[in-house]
């Protein structure tokens, strides 16, 4: 089985037929707890099981369930999905045993889909729910968490503590294994960040055209000079990448000073860095690259030199 998924939204349902979650910063699971025996999946069907250790007990709660959540790692205080990094991709048992002491996860079990050998997928949400408190698992490393009534207010509080946003479910809906569905809707607090472009890549398939497809990100290295941030291409489309693309100055190095990967170096036009963008992302993974980056505009109103005048404040 594979999770249902949540259509984005930029505004969250109201009205009684919905309740809100916060929506959390970390890894999709499926536990499947069968005879004492627990299995961990990812949203993508793979078996990540032995990266998390300090879950396996909770195979030991009831005879037989399937649950639906996300795995989360907290860095001064917060989901961090950078901080789980260091535990998403452990497939030896003794060094995920090792990385407990220093780097615990969490589950947050949001939903019951399967208990004691009775499918719950085809009941409602408000059905599964109920069920789901009923187990009280509320364990040294999984927890079961609120819901809320007024998703503006969880909106607004979730932003002012800096989670990643809020997730809105119909009541009376089924689940969807698999699917993306407008039963659940999620709005993220997506922060954005000025950034100057340091090189550009043309669009896919489209090589010689001249179009603009994406383009290197760098913030401030702290030093003076630039540190990758990623490749974004996002709200590039159209005449926005084409303005762009009248902008940029070639030049015949990278102005970064730190590595770009191979696989983004490749085909790019490398420029000055003297164009300031506005990119909206959800922050900066482990490597330091921006999370699912998007365009929002560039930044008329500064200079590259703005931009190490906030980061050296």
């Amino acid at each position: 089985m594979r999770p249902m998924l949540a259509t984005a939204t930029d505004r969250l349902p109201v009205g009684a037929g919905w309740a809100y979650e916060v929506k959390w910063d970390g890894m999709r699971v499926l536990a499947d707890a069968r005879d004492g025996q627990l299995t961990l999946t990812s949203r993508s069907g793979r078996d990540v099981t032995a990266a998390y250790p300090e879950l396996w007990p909770l195979a030991q709660t009831y005879e037989d369930f399937l649950l639906d959540g996300e795995v989360i790692a907290l860095a001064d205080g917060l989901p961090s999905f950078a901080a789980l990094a260091e535990r998403m991709h452990v497939g030896d048992a003794r060094r995920a045993r090792r990385l407990v002491a220093t780097r615990p996860v969490t589950l947050m079990a949001f939903d019951l889909l399967r208990l004691l050998g009775q499918d719950l997928t085809a009941q409602p949400w408000h059905a599964r729910r109920v069920l789901l408190e009923q187990l009280e698992l509320d364990g040294p490393r999984w927890q079961v968490p609120d819901v809320y009534e007024d998703g503006e207010q969880l909106l607004a509080v979730t932003a002012e503590q800096g989670l990643e946003g809020v997730v809105a479910k119909r009541r009376d809906a089924p689940y969807a294994p698999g699917r993306r569905s407008p039963d659940w809707r999620k709005l993220a607090h997506r922060p954005t960040v000025s950034v100057v472009v340091g090189g550009w890549r043309p669009e896919t398939g489209a090589e010689g055209s001249g179009r603009l497809g994406a383009v290197l990100a760098g913030i401030p290295d702290g030093s003076g000079g630039w540190a990758y941030a990623g490749r974004v291409g996002s709200g590039l489309a159209g005449q926005t990448g084409a303005r762009l693309r009248e902008r940029l100055v070639p030049r015949a190095d990278s102005p970064f000073s730190t590595p770009v990967p191979r696989e983004d170096a490749a085909g790019t036009t490398w420029t000055e860095p003297t164009v300031v963008l506005e990119v909206r992302s959800l922050g900066r993974g482990d490597t330091g690259k921006l999370r699912q980056p998007s365009v929002v505009g560039v930044r008329h109103d500064l200079d590259p030199a703005d931009l190490h005048e906030v980061s050296d404040a």
